[in-house]
């Protein structure tokens, strides 16, 4: 059997952001339903708002978006962890719809990234494992793919523990 490998990345892109997954709610499907209270809630633990997470998997889903297009590895244009910005409606329907947005954007990219270079390293091929770097492209979009589906497991959390 052959497979298109970049066209499985891009389905498993788009089951990470909009199901259905196999594992549970996919991150927009988990953050559909976060009101603004939830959304820009400091947990007692000190963990990540909701919104932090949301706009944390943007930066990354840009960044890796940068690479493909063949950009050294570097932080996110935005930082790694940046803020959501005001706790109003306005801004978390801006911020969800920002992760739609970011998501469709790196799966046209993925469309147009060439199968014969998933082997080749990202960047100067250099490891950094903090940064994803030196490491096969088919490795960066399967790690860019996981971190939305660890991030739409958080959001699940927080709200079931805002909700209880």
């Amino acid at each position: 059997m052959t497979i298109d490998t970049i066209r499985f990345f891009r389905g498993e892109l788009r089951r990470s952001l909009h199901g259905p997954a196999w594992h549970g709610p996919a991150l927009l499907e988990a953050l559909g339903d976060v009101t603004v209270s939830e959304a820009f809630h400091r947990p007692e633990s000190g963990a990540h708002s909701i919104a932090e997470l949301a706009v944390h998997a943007v930066a990354w889903m840009e960044e890796v978006e940068r690479r493909l297009g063949g950009s050294e590895p570097a932080e996110p244009e935005r930082g790694d962890w940046p803020s959501p910005g005001k706790r109003s409606q306005a801004n978390w329907d801006a911020l969800r719809a920002l992760v739609e947005a970011t998501g469709n954007s790196l799966d046209a990219r993925m469309a147009s990234f060439k199968s014969e270079h998933l082997l080749d390293k990202v960047g100067s091929g250099i490891h950094n494992a903090p940064l994803g770097s030196g490491v096969p492209y088919i490795v960066m979009l399967n790690g860019v793919i996981q971190h939305n589906v660890y991030h739409a497991g958080q959001v699940v959390l927080l709200k079931k523990e805002q909700r209880a």
